[in-house]
């Protein structure tokens, strides 16, 4: 079709990036070019790939969003494009160039035909983006690491566009952000540390020499100067580890997970040399996996973060619980699990029923050199009735052969401890007590084969208990006290979140940061910067 025979279109100058781009005219339809059957045959045809556009068109009779000549789609087009040209304030890839080639397509505009391809590129642009913002790069966290078994939350796409198509559109794009505290106080971090990196950082590294109170001399002056410029120290111009030095130390340790001794050892001196290219790494990963999260979490949950070592319930927001916790040893079979699920009981007096794994990797072959092994744990046929060790040849068996299950009874001694938490799940994970209390004293409390051991399981149970009961201490210990294994039901389900955070803020608004124990971490941080993610001075 020539152009003297093309429908009308006019001409409108955008505000944004489209204009920065271009700066020139971008063409747009008529009223009657946009709604002529050639329009709607062609958004038809352009979006029928993709369901989520094509119903959103087949509800609006295929009436233009974004390429009408009114006020209405001119603000549309300005707050998308705003949108994307922010996109990387939310760690997401520079979508600048995805900018650059719509407002390319926009202004070749010659025919009904690009009209509609121009309308459908538009609408795939933001479902892409919306999805994007609300659940997270990376489509499916279980290809990047089998530890990350967290299904993301369903999104309407459908919804984004019927959402954009109101008369207010910044308002509409900025709902879109998640909405949860944390997310933004990670976005506040963000910002912060590309501001201390784009002004230069921390200044030189510390030599890595243990020092403590009372020493002097250079390597403490550098520790001086790269703690004054962290934040940690008010400026000052001493010249040994005084009480105030000490003081600064104690707070670093405190806020990145390390032993509080106020000593600057190998590890608290490997942490403050950390640059803070490495601490934004931390907070972009951070944020993907806060859109990995469900919006909705519970007014009442538990949050397990492995890389801190803690457990917690949350009420309306709030902390209101906290423990020390282990959790599975850095090994390919006992890493820890990321997922969510809900607790329903626990288990007061609890017996352990040893998993198959540990029977045939751990049990059998010590069985086999000595029947007696391991005695305090009982030896069931598949009918659950004890079989006597002397009665067997444990020889004669494989670990794909042997046919007899393994049960610890209830004891102070039960691996379990005296109580465990249930929230029953194929990865059989669940929190509890246990008898190795000098674990809880450790810096790094990775020990466990999977499960989450707490320190004070006993004032958790309590707090889960406040919820159905006037005595819930009495109540426990009543039961506990019987000895008998006993199932009490949570009246109220409680959801639990294990996640893996490096970097989160606290209550008091102080950002914290972990070490990567499984280095999962790293792994997403490569998946994002293949999907375009790229630190300040290396975008675009």
């Amino acid at each position: 079709m020539s152009l003297a025979c093309a429908p009308k279109f006019s001409s409108l100058i955008t505000g944004g990036l489209l204009a920065a781009v271009l700066g020139a005219s971008v063409f747009f339809a008529d009223d009657a070019a946009a709604s002529s059957t050639g329009f709607r045959q062609a958004v038809a045809e352009m979006a029928w790939e993709d369901e989520a556009v094509a119903s959103f068109y087949r509800e609006t009779g295929y009436a233009p969003l974004w390429t009408a000549d009114t006020p209405e789609a001119k603000a549309r087009r300005q707050a998308f494009m705003q949108a994307l040209e922010e996109a990387s304030m939310h760690g997401l890839p520079d979508m600048s160039l995805r900018a650059s080639e719509l407002v390319a397509q926009m202004r070749n505009v010659r025919s009904t035909r690009d009209l509609g391809a121009v309308e459908v590129a538009l609408s795939r642009a933001l479902v892409d983006y919306a999805t994007d913002l609300q659940t997270g790069l990376v489509n499916t966290p279980s290809s990047i690491d089998e530890g990350i078994v967290r299904n993301k939350h369903k999104v309407d796409a459908t919804g984004f566009l019927s959402g954009m198509s109101s008369e207010r559109p910044y308002a509409f794009l900025q709902n879109l952000v998640p909405a949860s505290p944390q997310y933004r106080a990670l976005m506040r971090e963000k910002m912060r540390l590309e501001a201390l990196l784009s002004a230069g950082g921390w200044g030189a590294i510390v030599p890595v020499r243990k020092m403590e109170p009372g020493d002097t001399g250079p390597t403490v002056i550098a520790l001086r100067n790269r703690l004054v410029a962290m934040g940690y120290l008010n400026p000052t111009a001493t010249r040994s580890y005084d009480l105030a030095l000490e003081d600064a130390v104690r707070r670093f340790q405190d806020e990145h997970g390390l032993a509080v001794d106020g000593v600057a050892g190998e590890g608290t001196l490997n942490e403050i040399n950390r640059p803070v290219t490495d601490r934004i790494k931390s907070v972009l990963v951070a944020m993907e996996r806060e859109r990995w999260l469900t919006p909705d979490r519970g007014e009442r949950h538990i949050l397990v973060n492995q890389t801190d070592f803690t457990a917690k319930i949350i009420d309306n927001g709030e902390i209101t619980f906290e423990t020390r916790s282990v959790i599975g040893s850095n090994r390919s079979d006992r890493r820890t699990p990321e997922f969510s699920d809900v607790m329903d009981h626990m288990v007061i007096n609890p017996s352990w029923y040893v998993p198959r794994s540990i029977i045939t990797k751990e049990y059998l072959p010590k069985l086999k050199n000595n029947p007696n092994a391991h005695s305090y744990i009982e030896i069931t046929d598949n009918r659950g009735r004890v079989v006597n060790r002397n009665n067997v040849d444990f020889s004669q068996f494989t670990a794909r052969s042997f046919p007899f299950a393994m049960r610890q009874p209830p004891s102070s001694r039960n691996a379990l401890g005296l109580v465990k938490f249930m929230f029953p799940n194929k990865y059989n994970i669940y929190l509890h007590d246990t008898p190795q209390k000098s674990l809880f004293g450790r810096e790094v409390r990775a020990f466990s084969h999977g499960c989450i051991r707490l320190q004070k399981p006993f004032e958790f149970a309590y707090a889960l208990l406040a919820r159905q009961s006037d005595t819930p201490k009495q109540y426990f210990h009543q039961v506990l006290n019987s000895g008998k294994e006993t199932k009490v039901t949570l009246e109220t389900k409680v959801p639990v979140h294990m996640i893996y955070r490096t970097a989160f803020v606290s209550e008091d608004g102080r950002a914290e940061f972990r070490r990567d124990i499984y280095g999962r971490d790293a792994k997403i941080w490569s998946a994002m910067e293949r999907a375009g993610v790229a630190l300040p001075g290396v975008q675009g």
